[in-house]
């Protein structure tokens, strides 16, 4: 090629190179970003790392015990979709710059509640008509045409409330290991929904309360179809237990009852004494308008020539008649006129025979001279010839 054609052949302009050298290296970081970022993503996006935080070590504890132990934390607590894990991730990293989490009683609470979607992408709510286990009938779909929404009774499968049972201070994040969450999460009551949350919101709403609306079986004990249990036996069972009595029973009095409640675990942890506060079984007897039914019947045994034997009677067992009387009047738990105190006068709370002006040891009812200073009126109120 001679001189003149070299000549003619102009060299590329050296913006070109350029050009060619920043799109290659552009490339090759948007690649590098892209991959790492993804590795990342997903590496903050596990369980794992989320166990990496020290504050949360009662949250992962309890949900390594819960039955959503194989479901990953970001699969409830995070809204699905790039946009939003991603400024998830920011406003971490920001918090942690800040330093945020350094404060003397870190309880961590969900900002807003888990949504129904995240629920429902593992459970079928349309066919979900019975729970996993024991005999309650729930018809999910019902709930949910209702705008119930999930968290409303399910909201502490997971981590058992521990933030509202104070479990989750800084200073006992030392304590927290794969047996206290085991521990935490023991006690079905934090983890399942309670038949108080039902039987409110049935209440609230006006729907039934039978006890046929969410058990198959009636919920009825194998005790209560003992032969006596109810002539015998179901009296002494509540003297023992009547806090589990009560968790079936208070449902069916019409009456509001108070005093008969369970102590709670806070209760327990700062070993408050409840029970002078708690009331027996007598009074709940007489309060409850459930057992009333059967309470205010009068007994067989109550013949109108029981008044002269009841003294006998009620030496053989003396608490069964304040199961119905009260020993004084002025207990105001007892829906019976008739009580101890009625015929009673304190001064025949005691041995009065032996102090009684006159012999009386063989005087079984009221005789014509005791008129002379008692009256006839009142006696024979009681003491029927």
């Amino acid at each position: 090629m001679d001189d003149n054609h070299k000549q003619d052949l102009s060299a590329p302009p050296r913006y070109r190179y350029k050009l060619i050298k920043f799109m290659t290296l552009s490339l090759f970081f948007i690649v590098i970003f892209l991959s790492l970022g993804f590795s990342g993503l997903k590496a903050t996006s596990s369980s794992e790392f989320c166990s990496s935080c020290h504050e949360m070590k009662p949250e992962v504890y309890t949900w390594k015990a819960s039955t959503h132990r194989e479901v990953d934390c970001v699969n409830c607590h995070t809204d699905p979709g790039i946009k939003q894990i991603a400024k998830d991730k920011a406003d971490g990293v920001i918090r942690n710059l800040r330093n945020e989490e350094d404060i003397s009683a870190a309880i961590i609470r969900m900002p807003k509640e888990i949504p129904d979607s995240a629920c429902e992408s593992c459970h079928n709510m349309s066919n979900r008509s019975v729970t996993a286990s024991g005999d309650i009938i729930i018809d999910h779909s019902q709930h949910k045409d209702k705008k119930i929404k999930c968290t409303q009774c399910h909201s502490s499968v997971a981590h058992g409330e521990i933030a509202d049972r104070n479990m989750t201070f800084k200073t006992d994040y030392d304590k927290w290991d794969s047996e206290a969450g085991k521990a935490a999460m023991a006690d079905l009551k934090f983890t399942r929904p309670t038949m108080e949350t039902c039987m409110d919101c049935h209440t609230a709403r006006k729907i039934t309360t039978e006890c046929s609306a969410c058990h198959d079986t009636g919920m009825i004990p194998k005790s209560h179809k003992e032969a006596d249990f109810k002539t015998k036996t179901h009296g002494l069972k509540a003297k023992t237990d009547l806090e589990d009595c009560n968790s079936c029973h208070q449902y069916m009095s019409t009456a509001k009852l108070e005093g008969y409640e369970e102590t709670t675990t806070l209760e327990k942890y700062l070993e408050i004494d409840t029970d002078q506060a708690k009331k027996d079984e007598h009074t709940y007897a007489k309060e409850n308008t459930f057992c009333q039914e059967c309470h205010k019947t009068r007994p067989a045994s109550h013949t109108t020539s029981f008044i002269g034997n009841h003294g006998t009677e009620a030496s053989k067992d003396e608490q069964k008649c304040y199961t119905c009387h009260d020993p004084n009047r002025t207990n105001t738990a007892s829906n019976n006129a008739v009580n101890c105190s009625s015929c009673h006068q304190k001064k025949h709370l005691t041995n009065w025979r032996e102090n009684h002006p006159i012999p009386v040891d063989n005087v079984k009812k009221p005789e014509e001279r005791c008129y002379t200073c008692h009256v006839k009126k009142t006696c024979t109120s009681c003491h029927k010839s």
